[in-house]
């Protein structure tokens, strides 16, 4: 089959690789319908995370159960699935907790399960998946085509979105500022609409971004960085800030401007993968601003954002604005990284 290998930052290619099987009795094989490139893909194709080997990569996917392992009982050939970005048993002491992205027993794609066999990545034809009756989300009937793309987003963005306003304790009638436009930053500022909030203000400079974030919910824009965009949020909330802010970028200065625009007694939900982060710690010991967050369990959220795009309630998939075949995986990344597009949908 064919499948994308990262060869060294900037050098995307689709090979070919030896078709999967079924390994473990617990395994599901799944022909990919749809996957899509990722914002946190970005770090390793820009260097900043180390690659020191081609590596198999990809952790969004959409697709068809083709064949099922003995042990597995709750899916069969046929169904339509969706994976989280991450595989896991959802019985181990934390699934069962909620936080299936500890799961003792789970791993990512595009690298070696427990028992040392690969796990395919998502942006290739087929995928092995271990742990399947644990890991897979059904809907059992093939969906509509349009509801693909936002049924895609549930693998990732929009789960991790909405862990972003879970762990901010975004409330009904809450001011929320939203940090970070990209598909996470976006899916944020859905989640905190259905989960009540009254007022979001989005940071966004860019103006696809920024109606892509008012069609999802927001009712301010701020288009400015570090201390204006604190300035902005301040004088739009009358000098109080936020009851909730969800930080979904990853960088210190992302996340400096997170805790300032908090109100006191606020909690900052933070899903963006960190990267050169130290805390002003001393601040929010005065202000008591709480952190919480981190890698989005988004197997958790799985059923009930499935119900709410086959219901019609919410529309992730907007924030895909550029699709292009699998074949053409290289500028699906070219794109992102260069910001001409928000996120890349990519088909067999």
């Amino acid at each position: 089959m064919k499948a994308t290998i990262l060869h060294a930052p900037g050098d995307i290619r689709l090979d070919e690789v030896p078709d999967p099987v079924l390994v473990a009795p617990t395994d599901a094989l799944v022909r990919v319908t749809a996957s899509c490139v990722c914002g946190s893909d970005l770090w390793p194709y820009r260097g900043i995370n180390d690659v020191t080997e081609p590596t198999r990569i990809g952790h969004e996917f959409v697709g068809i159960v083709e064949e099922v392992g003995a042990e597995v009982r709750s899916l069969r050939p046929g169904d339509f699935v969706i994976a989280p970005f991450m595989y896991s048993d959802n019985t181990c002491p934390h699934c069962r907790v909620g936080i299936q992205s500890r799961c003792s027993h789970g791993g990512f794609w595009g690298g070696n399960d427990r028992d040392g066999v690969l796990a395919d990545g998502g942006q290739g034809e087929y995928v092995r998946v271990p742990l399947a009756d644990g890991t897979l989300v059904s809907t059992r009937e093939v969906p509509d085509d349009s509801l693909v793309p936002s049924l895609l987003t549930l693998s990732d963005v929009m789960g991790t979105g909405w862990h972003a306003g879970v762990a901010a304790k975004v409330s009904e009638g809450d001011t929320v500022v939203v940090v970070g436009d990209g598909a996470v930053g976006l899916s944020g500022v859905l989640a905190a609409a259905r989960m009540g909030a009254e007022r979001i203000i989005a940071l966004s400079r860019r103006a696809s971004r920024q109606a892509v974030a008012r069609d999802f919910g927001a009712t301010d824009v701020v288009e400015v960085r570090g201390d204006e965009a604190v300035a902005a949020v301040k004088e739009l909330t009358d000098g109080v800030g936020a009851d909730a802010v969800l930080e979904c970028v990853g960088t210190n200065e992302s996340m400096h401007t997170a805790i300032a625009v908090a109100r006191p007694g606020a909690t900052v939900g933070y899903v963006g993968v960190p990267h050169g982060i130290e805390y002003p710690v001393r601040d929010m010991f005065v202000r008591n601003v709480g952190i919480a967050g981190g890698i989005a369990p988004a197997r958790q959220y799985l059923p009930q954002l499935r119900d709410d795009v086959l219901a019609g309630t919410i529309n992730p998939g907007a924030v895909f604005d550029l699709e292009l075949p699998l074949s053409e995986v290289a500028e699906a990344y070219a794109a992102m990284d260069e910001r001409r597009a928000i996120k890349s949908l990519l088909r067999p």
